[in-house]
């Protein structure tokens, strides 16, 4: 099935600490013609509360800051893929751009997707990139997990 026949909202989780980053991806979110429901935490300890808390009802995707206070991006990562009642949870993992260069940012890439990471996006800069990376990226989802069957 198309994305486009899907009916039910898709249950999105966003964990960045960046209220600017958090206020555009549901900005984003908004204008791409994807029914969704946003919820948002701000660092990775809120994050495994929310999962343990909700473990019976987990997302349909959770995108997840690389960089945050309190617990990593990786370590909720390593965590999740770890728990047998969330290492189903499509994981993508969304940063922004790595600094210390292109060939390290490539091995971050392959051990975060060698660990269960659906996938590694960077952030784009700006606001219609963005819309289109999350735009591409739900439609990834939605038809790897078949979510227009539910």
């Amino acid at each position: 099935m198309s994305p486009k026949k899907q009916q039910i909202p898709l249950n999105i989780l966003l964990a960045d600490d960046d209220v600017d980053d958090r206020s555009f991806f549901e900005k984003a979110l908004k204008e791409i013609p994807i029914a969704s429901h946003l919820t948002t935490v701000s660092n990775g300890e809120e994050l495994m509360a929310y999962l343990v808390d909700n473990c019976q009802r987990l997302p349909d995707v959770l995108f997840l800051d690389l960089s945050m206070p309190r617990k990593t991006g990786f370590e909720c990562l390593v965590e999740i893929k770890e728990d047998e009642k969330l290492e189903h949870l499509p994981v993508i993992m969304f940063s922004t751009s790595f600094t210390k260069g292109i060939d390290l940012e490539d091995k971050l890439m392959n051990t975060l997707l060698k660990i269960g990471a659906q996938e590694y996006i960077r952030k784009p800069s700006g606001f219609e990139q963005l819309k289109q990376v999350i735009h591409q990226t739900l439609i990834k989802v939605i038809e790897k997990s078949h979510l227009t069957d539910k």
